[in-house]
Parts: C-alpha cells; structure tokens; sequence
C-alpha cells in the first residue's frame, strides 16, 4: 500500500477529527470515566476509541468490495476519476454529503436505532459496554466519514479500503481521546472555522483521485497503469 494514501488517511483523520470533538464530544463526555486511575482511564478510553475505529475499518471493507469489483473488470481508472467528481460535487452541493443520505427513509430509520440503542449503553456507564458505544458512534452521519468512504471505494481495493479508514480512524484518535480527558476544548467559533476547512479538504481528495485516475505517471500523485497494476498484485498476494 502506498505511503502516501496512509499519509493521507491519517492527515484527514486529524483535521476531521477537530469538528469530530464538537460533534461527536458530548457522547464523549458522557462516558464518565474517572481520570484518577490512568491505567485504567487509558484501558476503557482506548476501548472506546478502538470501537469508532473497527467500524470506520469494517465500512471500508464493505465499500472496498465495491471498488475491487471495478478493478477486477478494468476499470480502476475511470472509478477513480468518477469518485474524484463526485467528491468535488460533495463539496459544490454540501447538503449532498452531510445530511443527504439521512434523509433516506431506510437509513433515517436505521440512524434512529442506532441512537436509541447508543443510549441504551451509554447508561450502562460500565467497561463492557465501552467498545460497543464505541462501533455505534463511528454510524453516526459524518461528513468526513462519508468523504472518506466516498475515497476508500476509489482505491479499488479491499485491503486499501480496509487500511484507508482504519488509519483515518487512527488519525482521529489523538484529538477524541484528549476531549474524553479534558472535555469539549473547542468554542463554537472554532468549529465554524474549521468547518470552512473540510470542504477544501474533500476538494483536495477529489482532485488528486482524478489525477490519480489519469495516470500521468507522476510518483506518488498519479502512478501509471503499470505501476498500479504492480500495487494491486501485492495487495492480492497479501
């Protein structure tokens, strides 16, 4: 797997993850965890961390299904220019990506149930149900979440897929694993302000997907058919 996509994995990770402390900081924050005992505090943080970060792993193997899919019938090159579109489009029509597909009755449905049940365990307030608070959080809407799948399927690969969102997960991790030990550190008008930052970010993706779908053999930005089809046999030999 390329350097560069885990580079970029984990670098959207981190910047996403500054609007994920004002989204996501008040189930964080209603964790309870006692700091006093930091092994302990550190043992269920992680276990919650590591919940957001199996889900975000297991929706880019669904979602890598379908790339691999394009690969295997030759299409790599023209998935990833469409994925680099539809990422610009994202960002043209924000509606498109932040709340467009809760608004499906099947998914609205299934977003309802997650937060009942989310609740359900929040209450517990008990080690065991930590992990699976965790798995519940990483369904809910996202608009960085939903790029960054939008992105795995591009890769064209399963274990791409599987690697791009578990380190995107990871690169969330440091910033939602202080707001469990310090709380919500960010003001509304930071939020604001770096909510005008992600759609540059999904913008950026998009072209460099496009490029990439290009293969204008450029190192690392737009590799050519041959060197992609080398990256895809190693996937495969993993």
């Amino acid at each position: 797997m390329d350097i560069s996509i885990i580079l970029i994995a984990l670098s959207i990770g981190l910047t996403s993850s500054l609007h994920c402390v004002g989204m996501c900081g008040p189930i964080a924050l209603s964790l309870g965890l006692d700091a006093k005992d930091k092994f302990k505090f550190t043992l269920r943080n992680m276990t919650y961390q590591l919940g957001r970060i199996t889900t975000y792993s297991i929706l880019g193997a669904l979602l890598g299904i379908v790339g691999e899919s394009f690969t295997f019938a030759g299409l790599q090159n023209y998935l990833s220019i469409f994925i680099g579109v539809l990422m610009i489009i994202m960002v043209m029509i924000p509606k498109f990506y932040e709340n467009g597909a809760t608004q499906l009755r099947p998914i609205n449905a299934l977003m309802v149930k997650v937060k009942i049940t989310l609740g359900k365990y929040i209450m517990k307030k008990n080690s065991s149900s930590l992990y699976i608070i965790g798995l519940l959080n990483g369904l809910l809407p996202c608009a960085m979440v939903y790029a960054s799948l939008t992105a795995a399927i591009g890769l064209g690969s399963v274990y791409k897929a599987i690697m791009f969102m578990f380190f995107f997960g990871l690169g969330t991790l440091p910033l939602m694993f202080a707001t469990v030990l310090f709380g919500n550190f960010l003001s509304v008008k930071q939020r604001q302000t770096i909510l005008k930052i992600l759609p540059l970010i999904t913008l950026i993706l998009g072209v460099l997907f496009i490029l990439r779908g290009l293969q204008l053999d450029i190192p690392y930005i737009s590799p050519s058919k041959t060197s992609l089809q080398l990256n895809s046999l190693d996937d495969h030999c993993m």
